[in-house]
C-alpha cells in the first residue's frame, strides 16, 4: 500500500510542477464490501491516464470519466456508488457503497518570459520565488541558458514568434514581453492573438508600443485583442532598476490573476 501511495504522491508532485491538468480521486468512505478501503488514491490526467487505483472495474471507469469532466470544468466533486445491481446501473456487485472525492489539482501558472536580458532575469527570479513555473525564450544564443536562469524549467532559443506558436499557451499562461528590440514584437503578438493567455504584458515606451501595434494590425491582429495587452508593462511605482521593474510587473500579473486587473 505504501509503495502505491508513494507512486501516486510522486505523480501528483510531477503533475503540479509541470503544470499539467489532473485530478486526485480519494476513497473517503466505504460501507459493506468494496474493492478498496478508505484512503485509497488514484491520480487521473486530462487524457485519462492514471497512477494508482480505487478498485478497478466499473467503479474505476466511472471515476476516470467523472475526473476528466471535473478537470475540464475546473471544479472538484464528490461521487457515491452503490455496488449491488449492475442491471440498474450500479458499477459492481460487491454489495457495498463507496464515497469518493475527486479533487481537481490547481493548475500551476506559467510565467513565459520573452527576453533573457537583465530584466528577464529579474522577472524570472522573482516569479520563481512567487511559485510560478518559469519558461524563458530569447533569440540570442547563449542568453537563455540554465546558468543564467537557474530558476527556469525551460530555456528556449530561436525565433520568438515561431517558438511561441510551438509553446502550449493556455489560460494559465502569463506572457511577459521584455525583448530588447521591438522589431519582432508584432510577430509575437500575432502568434498569441489566436491563443488564450491569461495576461500579455509588453515593455516599451508609448512610441514603441504604437509602432508595434501598427505592425501587428498589418499582420491581422484585431485592435480589440491589442486592447488587452498591458503596456507599458507593470504598475507605475516609479521603478528604475531591473528588480524594481520586475516587482512592478509581477504585481500587475498577480492583480490580473486575482481578478483585480489594473486600468491600462
Amino acid at each position: 500500500m505504501y509503495e502505491e501511495l508513494e507512486r501516486v504522491y510522486q505523480a501528483i508532485l510531477d503533475a503540479l510542477r509541470a503544470g499539467k491538468p489532473a485530478a486526485v480521486a480519494t476513497v473517503v468512505e466505504v460501507g459493506g464490501s468494496a474493492p478498496r478501503g478508505a484512503g485509497a488514491k488514484m491520480l487521473i490526467m486530462a487524457d485519462g491516464t492514471t497512477v494508482g487505483t480505487v478498485g478497478g472495474g466499473g467503479v474505476e471507469a466511472r471515476v476516470i470519466e467523472e475526473a476528466r469532466a471535473a478537470i475540464a470544468e475546473g471544479r472538484s466533486r464528490e461521487v457515491i456508488y452503490r455496488l449491488r445491481d449492475p442491471e440498474r446501473g450500479d458499477p459492481g456487485v460487491c454489495g457495498g457503497d463507496m464515497r469518493i472525492l475527486i479533487e481537481v489539482l490547481p493548475p500551476r501558472p506559467t510565467l513565459l518570459i520573452l527576453g533573457a536580458g537583465h530584466l528577464g532575469q529579474a522577472v524570472a527570479e522573482l516569479g520563481a520565488f512567487l511559485g510560478y513555473r518559469i519558461v524563458v525564450m530569447d533569440e540570442r544564443p547563449g542568453l537563455a541558458t540554465p546558468e543564467r536562469f537557474p530558476w527556469a524549467e525551460q530555456c528556449i532559443t530561436g525565433d520568438l514568434a515561431e517558438e511561441v506558436v510551438r509553446f502550449p499557451v493556455d489560460p494559465h499562461t502569463y506572457v511577459v514581453m521584455v525583448t530588447p528590440h521591438y522589431t519582432g514584437d508584432a510577430a509575437v503578438l500575432a502568434a498569441l492573438a489566436d491563443r488564450s493567455p491569461a495576461y500579455v504584458g509588453l515593455v516599451g515606451s508609448r512610441r514603441r508600443t504604437a509602432l508595434t501595434f501598427g505592425r501587428a494590425q498589418e499582420l491581422g491582429v484585431p485592435p480589440e485583442w491589442l486592447e488587452r495587452v498591458y503596456t507599458p508593462i507593470g504598475l507605475d511605482i516609479g521603478a528604475e532598476t531591473p528588480r524594481e521593474i520586475a516587482i512592478s510587473i509581477l504585481a500587475e500579473v498577480i492583480a490580473v490573476q486575482r481578478g483585480k486587473a489594473p486600468s491600462r
